[in-house]
This record gives C-alpha cells, sequence and structure tokens, in this order.
C-alpha cells in the first residue's frame, strides 16, 4: 500500500515537472520569437526549434521516468508491453531530437558566418 502511493505520487511529481517543462519551453521560445529583432544571423527558426527542443527531449525524459516508475506496482504483461511501446517510441523521439539538437548550433553558427561574410565582403 505505501509502495503504490509513493510511486503515484514520485510519478505525478515526474510527469508535472514534465509539463513545467514544456511550459517554460514553449513560454521561453515565444519570447525569443518576440525578440526576433536582435542582430542575429542565424534564421529564427533554427533558434526557436534549438530552444523549444531543448525543453521537449528534457520533458520526454521525466515522462519516461514516470512510464518506468508506473510499472513497478503493476507490471502485467500488458503494461509491460505498453511501456515498451512508450519506451520506443519515445526513445527514437528523443534521439532525433537531440541529434537535431547537436547539429543545429553548427548550422546557426554556419548560417552566421556566412552573413558576416557578406556584410564584410
Amino acid at each position: 500500500m505505501i509502495l503504490s502511493e509513493t510511486v503515484r505520487v514520485v510519478s505525478l511529481l515526474l510527469e508535472f515537472t514534465a509539463v513545467l517543462c514544456i511550459v517554460y519551453g514553449f513560454i521561453s521560445t515565444f519570447i525569443l520569437l518576440l525578440q526576433k529583432d536582435k542582430k542575429d544571423y542565424s534564421p529564427l527558426y533554427n533558434r526557436l526549434r534549438l530552444k523549444f527542443g531543448g525543453w521537449l527531449a528534457m520533458a520526454l525524459e521525466f515522462q519516461l521516468a514516470s512510464d518506468i516508475i508506473k510499472t513497478t506496482t503493476s507490471p502485467t504483461y500488458e503494461h509491460l508491453i505498453q511501456l515498451g511501446a512508450i519506451a520506443v517510441i519515445r526513445t527514437f523521439l528523443n534521439y532525433f531530437l537531440s541529434k537535431e539538437l547537436k547539429e543545429l548550433p553548427e548550422l546557426i553558427e554556419k548560417n552566421g558566418a556566412k552573413h558576416r561574410t557578406n556584410d564584410n565582403g
């Protein structure tokens, strides 16, 4: 009884943290969109994706942790299959999102350097 209640509370806290990550990421990305007049040579789209994508990746980690914790109190085959499917989907999403997030700063820097060269030439 104590274990299942503890798992429920921890799971809710993890899910709430994931929601906070998404909300904070949305707000900070929206603020970046409003400040688009700043002198920055990278495409705004890339900067927005980098900002929001990082927060989404963090939220996915918290969601996956919540799902793992939930299965400790109800490890039926059905729950394990659901967890496996969710874990695979989230892992793929997180992998490709993380890969893209690693590539974006290089793309932003490359675009910025290209624009700075054009401004000076």
